[in-house]
């Protein structure tokens, strides 16, 4: 075969292709050339699946789970902003997640790091409808690129612009369900002597003393100016899960354990024990935007087999 025959078979391996859910809703499929796949539902502008080229999936989806707007799906990558958790005035993690996004067909073009360079990728946006402005009064357009490299790395990046003519200032976080083989047998690095608030002791702030995070109880912690790379190892499944951030300064770690599964009505009773969110987050100091500004965060997932 001809180069140029090579390079067509490689194009139309590599595919972007809307498709609609259940409920109506579209959803774009990203396939990167050697077989790796990412799912993203315009409801949310919420990452729904990520597979390797072995089509193993990474991401934890409950099996209660209805798909039925407008709660948010349990599981993939919920995007939580302007507000995260119950930190404000709005419902708990913001009304992006709840939303209609819509496919980004002009976007201004993503300079840094390469990102359309050999990878497949859609670009999202969201800007607010005239009933959001009456619970946040401000104008924004938030532009989301999800991309899936030709290793099957998934990013993603997010640029917020204020289009208002007054500052304002939000949290977000990247609420990433990662699939483990058990709690039990996984541990997290790179949070070691870090200060975090315990969502479980009224936001109290306590600093790590472990040389790794393991668990045995219910998990609900915002760790501080935490370093730009973490990595999940979970033994039983000889993988490890890489995050690696920008300009998202925190880690949300949580996992509600046995009982409060069980008062998790989309969620089922020992699924706690197969699921672990790290989120890459902004949260303690809020984000502020002058009129114009823009800020980007970019958040990069990567798996590593080890046998």
């Amino acid at each position: 075969m001809n180069r140029s025959g090579i390079a067509s078979d490689l194009r139309a391996a590599t595919a972007v292709e809307v498709t609609r859910d259940r409920n109506g809703v579209d959803q774009v499929v990203l396939r990167s050339r050697r077989g790796a796949s990412a799912r993203v539902s315009l409801y949310g502008g919420q990452v729904l699946s990520w597979r390797t080229d072995q089509d193993e999936e990474l991401l934890f989806t409950s099996s209660k789970e209805t798909f039925k707007p407008p709660n948010p799906v349990r599981g993939g990558i919920p995007i939580c902003f302007p507000q995260f958790g119950n930190r404000g005035s709005l419902e708990q993690h913001g009304f992006a997640r709840k939303k209609i996004w819509v496919i980004d067909q002009n976007p201004p073009p993503f300079l840094q790091h390469n990102d359309s360079n050999d990878k497949v990728y859609t670009d999202l946006l969201l800007k607010p409808t005239e009933e959001d402005l009456k619970i946040w009064p401000h104008s924004f357009e938030f532009r989301l690129r999800v991309c899936l490299t030709v290793e099957g790395n998934l990013t993603m990046i997010s640029r917020i612009r204020n289009i208002n003519c007054k500052p304002f200032s939000f949290s977000i976080a990247f609420h990433t369900y990662f699939s483990i083989s058990d709690i039990s047998e996984v541990r997290v690095e790179g949070l070691e002597t870090l200060d975090y608030l315990d969502n479980l002791c009224q936001r109290e702030r306590f600093t790590e003393q472990g040389d790794a995070l393991t668990f045995e109880s219910e998990v609900d912690r915002v760790y501080l100016s935490s370093s730009d790379v973490i990595a999940v190892f979970d033994h039983e499944q000889k993988r490890t899960f890489a995050i690696r951030k920008e300009g998202l300064p925190d880690a949300v770690v949580w996992n509600p354990w046995e009982k409060k599964s069980k008062s998790m009505v989309d969620f089922g009773d020992e699924e706690y024990r197969r699921m672990l969110c790290v989120d890459g987050a902004a949260i303690e100091k809020q984000i502020t935007l002058k009129p114009g500004e823009e800020w980007t965060g970019r958040l990069e997932l990567s798996v590593v087999h080890s046998g």
